[in-house]
């Protein structure tokens, strides 16, 4: 039996992608339920009772997680489309450096927003 009889669909390298961006989508939800429950338990009214909320260090952690699963999620789902849609090999491939660089810089910026003075 040849290499190719033992598994004639492919190489199922994408279900992991599928089953992490399932994931970062209940990461999401769930910190959005976080960030509701925290908004009604405590409302800011001020620039600085906003500052205040996000001085905290789990409040900082649950948000870079968050912020780390929804530029996964927008990773796999944009390389998805690009993938899908997108022929020409240059032009995906330039695509895809794009939106890979600009995912890379929203990361940097969230981290300096978050822990930056």
């Amino acid at each position: 039996m040849s290499a190719y009889a033992k598994n004639p669909v492919g190489a199922h390298y994408g279900i992991g992608d599928w089953l992490l961006q399932r994931l970062t989508a209940v990461v999401m939800a769930a910190y959005t339920v976080f960030l509701l429950a925290l908004l009604l338990w405590s409302p800011p009214g001020s620039h600085a009772d906003w500052k205040g909320l996000f001085t905290g260090t789990f409040v900082r952690l649950v948000t870079m997680l968050f912020f780390l699963a929804l530029l996964y999620h927008a990773w796999v789902g944009v390389r998805d489309i690009v993938m899908d849609y997108v022929k020409p090999t240059g032009l995906r491939l330039t695509l895809q450096a794009f939106v890979g660089t600009a995912l890379l810089f929203y990361l940097v910026w969230s981290v300096s927003i978050l822990w930056g003075r």
